[in-house]
């Protein structure tokens, strides 16, 4: 999936801005020893109709071939890069200082647009019909040997890239990613301000609140003893804005969550952070479908299907074994329970499961018949690793089913097998039985490793879907009690109220996720406005009055005053910036991310405070984790 290299309006901007479409950029963007030098125009933008226009260029040397009298110099910034040819036949003295260029130099070049010989031209790149010829040419900046090559495919080991990450931003795929973010927000601005809603900044230091991560806890030093936390959402100040009236806001918003790192989190990162006022369910995800919609118009993906599809969290698990489906191709999980125990003598391993409250599940490989034992003994690896004991397996071949259960079920009734889950001749049918949370998610998992496997997920498709009905709370094996699935101030679903009191366990939330190809893009859920629904859901956690107060007092209050019903979403920029460049982590899509450990190789951070400061702030520091 790639975002269109083109710019969005304008020829001589490389982030398309208006107020320049039609004018090249004439700023003094740097001094040489005496005098300020205007650059008229980005490397990246020139085309065969600027032959013979004036121009002066200014970047880092990306490459620097001598062939012993002309020399070829790569001139990059981050609109791309132009050819400038040195001839000493034209100018001697431009050539002898192209003599001494290496890479990553900082040069400013003047000189003239010319067309290339047409058996010269680079249709490869943007600029391969012209080259500059020099007039002039000024080595603002000497630079080291860079420790790798900035290529779009660095051989060098990540690790190495963070530490000089200025250098590695400097490769033209990070210099695209980061331009596509760019792009993205400014849509969202547009979108947002064009619906009428307000952006609006909340604090970065507020108090410590529970929202299903740690915080990162600040030590105040003018309240001794005290902290500040950084926000993990800004959810209690955008509620408070539904109070005082704010009806529609939005921000960009930073947040931080001290938790475990992976491919798609950081422990800062930033939200799409959304809210409404006199809104249910549909007019949240009419606004974000529309926001996504607008976002999506410039990619040369395509979506699966619009409007975006919806499925209930009971739905999504018994189908797909997972709350985040990849909706891109079928497999879908099929409960054969009932199935396999009609007729024959039903196998053990399916006869426990399904007495000891557990159910048999199965996948339709389209065309899997002929894998081989190797490849079967690699599923039952994968499903083990959810518990479960093994997996079994059911060819339609030609000559008809061939399976190790068929000591158990008579040809004829594998035939009826595969009527009753629509496998075809030449399928393969995968069947595991057990607890019915592992199966699902074996299953859920094995449905995607095969599908990779067998590459029938396509690529450039973008499938949205709507998972809706979660949960409202969830047992932590962890902390031995309830907590909330989204967070504590979800609404419960008008028809599960009395559940609070009785089960809450069963209660379902009015809360929702937008998953792109089984990816969880954000979060969102209708909020409890009025003091006696979020009391009641405090109640549920355990939170006794006396603790609600003393945590939430100032919501609690606040909604006393006339709050209205309101309801929001959160959508992961990070990770949608990530999708729509096709790339594996959100490292790549951040200026200056942190490693999996949660450090920043580039600064060193995070580091030790001096012993003054740590005094003064009254604290003292406990040995060194080992």
């Amino acid at each position: 999936m790639n975002w269109e290299e083109k710019p969005l309006r304008g020829q001589h901007r490389p982030n398309g801005d208006a107020s320049a479409a039609q004018t090249p950029i004439c700023r003094p963007l740097y001094n040489s020893a005496d005098r300020g030098v205007p650059r008229t125009h980005y490397c990246g933008i020139m085309r065969g109709a600027d032959a013979g226009e004036a121009v002066v260029l200014a970047g880092w040397v990306a490459r620097r071939r001598d062939l012993g009298g002309l020399i070829f110099v790569d001139l990059r910034d981050r609109s791309g890069t132009v050819q400038v040819v040195f001839d000493p036949s034209e100018n001697a003295g431009a050539h002898a200082v192209a003599g001494r260029l290496r890479a990553e130099y900082v040069v400013a070049v003047s000189g003239r647009v010319a067309e290339r010989d047409p058996a010269s031209r680079n249709r490869a790149l943007p600029t391969g019909d012209i080259e500059i010829r020099p007039v002039e040419v000024e080595v603002l900046a000497e630079s080291l040997t860079p420790p790798f090559y900035l290529t779009d495919e660095p051989a060098a080991d990540e690790t190495l890239r963070l530490r000089y990450r200025y250098l590695d931003l400097r490769r033209p795929a990070q210099n695209r990613n980061l331009a596509l973010r760019h792009r993205i927000t400014q849509v969202i601005r547009r979108y947002f301000d064009r619906h009428d809603f307000l952006e609006i900044e909340t604090p970065s230091l507020t108090r410590s609140t529970p929202e299903g991560a740690r915080d990162f806890l600040v030590p105040s030093r003018l309240s001794r003893g005290a902290f500040y936390a950084l926000p993990q959402s800004p959810q209690l100040f955008k509620q408070l804005l539904m109070v005082a009236g704010f009806d529609r806001y939005f921000q960009i918003a930073r947040c931080f969550r001290d938790e475990d790192l992976r491919a798609d989190r950081q422990p800062e990162f930033t939200q799409i952070d959304v809210e409404m006022s006199f809104v249910a369910e549909e007019q949240v995800m009419a606004v974000t479908e529309g926001l996504m919609l607008e976002i999506l118009e410039r990619s040369d993906t395509r979506l699966a299907r619009v409007p975006f599809p919806r499925i209930t969290y009971a739905e999504a698990m018994a189908r797909y074994g997972t709350d985040r489906p990849d909706m891109r191709f079928g497999m879908e999980l099929k409960d054969v329970s009932a199935l396999v125990l009609d007729g024959g003598t039903p196998a053990p391993a399916f006869c426990q499961a399904t007495t000891g409250g557990g159910e048999v599940r199965a996948i339709v490989v389209a065309g899997g018949a002929g894998t081989s034992r190797k490849v079967l003994d690699g599923y039952a690896a994968e499903v083990a690793r959810f518990g479960l004991g093994g997996l079994g397996s059911v060819h339609f071949a030609d000559g008809g089913p061939r399976t190790s259960l068929s000591r158990f079920y008579a040809p004829e009734i594998l035939e009826r097998w595969r009527t009753e889950v629509a496998a075809e001749t030449g399928d393969l049918l995968l069947i595991a039985a057990g607890p019915a949370s592992k199966v699902r998610a074996a299953l859920g998992q094995l449905r995607l490793h095969v599908a990779r496997e067998r590459g029938v997920i396509p690529d450039r498709e973008l499938a949205f879907v709507w998972v809706t009905e979660f949960p409202l709370l969830e047992m932590s094996e962890q902390e031995g009690r309830l907590v909330a699935v989204h967070h504590p101030f979800t609404a419960v679903h008008p028809e599960d109220r009395a559940l609070l009191a009785t089960d809450p366990a069963a209660a379902r939330a009015r809360a929702y996720d937008l998953v792109l190809n089984g990816v969880e893009l954000g979060g969102g859920s209708i909020r409890n406005y009025r003091r006696d629904q979020q009391m009641g859901l405090f109640e549920a956690l355990g939170m006794s009055e006396a603790e609600a107060e003393q945590r939430f007092g100032f919501l609690l209050e606040a909604l006393d005053y006339g709050a209205p019903p309101h309801g929001g979403i959160a959508l992961g920029l990070d990770r949608m910036v990530m999708m729509l460049a096709g790339l594996d982590s959100i490292r790549d899509c951040i200026a200056f991310p942190k490693t999996s450990s949660g450090s920043c190789l580039l600064t060193g951070a995070p580091a030790p405070a001096s012993a003054e400061q740590v005094k003064e702030l009254g604290l003292e520091i406990g040995p060194a984790k080992v």
